[in-house]
């Protein structure tokens, strides 16, 4: 049985698809039975690195989603519309679709997986998370038989890249961003990336494949690295820590006593002696904790067009094989590793009720008695310290910095709040967390 696939977008992403499909020689047998049928595109005269037949070119994205013919519909041309709408018409029409979209995902995932479960097809995502690293088909098949309850990890390469090199090289956010924009490793408008935003969309999609429940992607607390300093990395440094923006999602007691998520995107600072604390660069990797596995890491590039096209063909395979046999209209049911079996939403633990470690950098007036005070305000509320030492003197200011025990984060706020209000605090020049 042959599977006609029909591609929407042709840029970085899109073309390394169409390069796969066009040379399957080398690859898995079943590539032999997928056809590039349609290829969507803005413009029929834009000069392209693939070499695609221009008779599978067209303009018309709509009528690929609704050509008889397609049987896959692989999306690729990102955004969130007209992805969804293109999505949600291609699924009407009885197609599987292929997506790479981590934004639309998070945000319309359950408008659309309603949609698919209805019409009986599969949405696959694979190359939404991590590029080419495989993690979608492991927490769905590899994993299932654990219950997981930590997930973490650096699922963003642009700030990766920038704090690798600001370890590296000792020099602020603000230069190292504007050199990798020159570079090509962060766009013109860096927002989604430095402001944790493509990360929290990444993190709400894996949540809800680890544990079982859908996720509003609303409600994942999320801080980017503007406010990371050359003196934060450098203060890490001198404590045994790497700052590294992460994603995390894990299991936390509930106020109901049932578990909630506790989800969430910062700054953190990750001890040297964590996988996660080498992994430099653009690389991107995933940290699961679960029962009975124990720990494993995923590791890989988390973007471009070889690595995310591999996840993009991988799910075209998937389908693909468990489409072996069926009728074309898709008569039988869909393969339950495959699909969506998920409904209901999973509680998420709010902001306040966030377990956590915190590092602090304090500026105050050098003058006896003000670690105890700044120790007696954090006791006072619960918070326990693990640190704080006052670390370097200039003229009447000096510089303490404080590390925590896990607190709940309201706690912490309450603390700091108080502190805030004190005569010989002149400055809370930074707040981290700590893995």
């Amino acid at each position: 049985m042959a599977f006609k696939v029909g591609l929407l977008g042709l840029g970085t992403v899109g073309g390394g698809v169409a390069q796969i499909l066009l040379d399957a020689k080398g690859r898995s047998p079943l590539l032999q039975d997928v056809k590039l049928h349609r290829v969507g595109v803005r413009s029929l005269d834009k000069p392209r690195s693939v070499d695609v037949p221009e008779a599978l070119l067209t303009t018309d994205l709509e009528g690929i989603v609704t050509d008889p013919d397609v049987d896959i519909v692989v999306e690729v041309i990102g955004g969130l519309e007209p992805a969804r709408s293109l999505m949600l018409q291609a699924i009407a029409h009885g197609k599987h679709v292929v997506t790479a979209n981590k934004a639309a995902i998070a945000r319309f995932g359950p408008e659309l997986f309603d949609a698919a479960k209805a019409k009986g097809v599969y949405i696959m995502l694979e190359a939404a998370v991590g590029g080419g690293i495989p993690i979608v088909q492991p927490l769905k098949q590899s994993l299932g038989g654990d219950r997981l309850n930590a997930l973490l990890g650096i699922v963003n390469g642009t700030t990766n890249y920038i704090l690798s090199r600001m370890a590296a090289e000792g020099a602020d956010f603000a230069a190292v961003l504007a050199d990798a924009q020159a570079l090509g490793y962060a766009e013109a408008d860096p927002t989604a990336d430095v402001d944790g935003l493509d990360a929290a969309d990444k993190i709400a999609i894996l949540a809800s494949l680890a544990f079982g429940g859908r996720v509003n992607r609303e409600q994942v607390v999320c801080e980017g690295i503007r406010q990371v300093s050359a003196t934060d990395i450098a203060y890490a440094q001198k404590l045994g820590f790497v700052i590294k923006l992460l994603a995390i999602a894990a299991r936390q007691p509930g106020t109901d006593g049932q578990d909630a998520l506790s989800l969430r995107v910062h700054p953190t600072l990750v001890p040297l002696g964590h996988p996660l604390a080498r992994v430099d660069g653009a690389y991107n990797a995933i940290f699961v904790e679960g029962e009975p596995i124990g720990q494993v890491m995923f590791f890989g590039p988390g973007a471009g067009a070889g690595p995310t096209a591999s996840a993009v063909v991988s799910d075209i395979l998937n389908v693909a094989g468990s489409m072996q046999g069926r009728d074309r209209d898709g008569a039988a049911p869909l393969h339950p590793l495959l699909s969506c079996s998920h409904h209901d939403f999973f509680p998420i633990a709010p902001a306040e009720d966030l377990h956590s470690r915190f590092f602090v950098r304090f500026l105050t007036q050098d003058m006896p008695g003000v670690i105890g005070r700044i120790g007696t305000c954090f006791g006072d509320r619960g918070v326990s310290l693990e640190s704080l030492v006052q670390t370097e003197v200039k003229g009447d200011e000096a510089q303490v910095v404080v590390v925590t025990h896990t607190v709940r984060q309201g706690d912490f706020q309450a603390a700091i709040a108080a502190i805030e209000q004190d005569a010989c605090i002149r400055k809370v020049d930074s707040i981290l967390r700590v893995l």
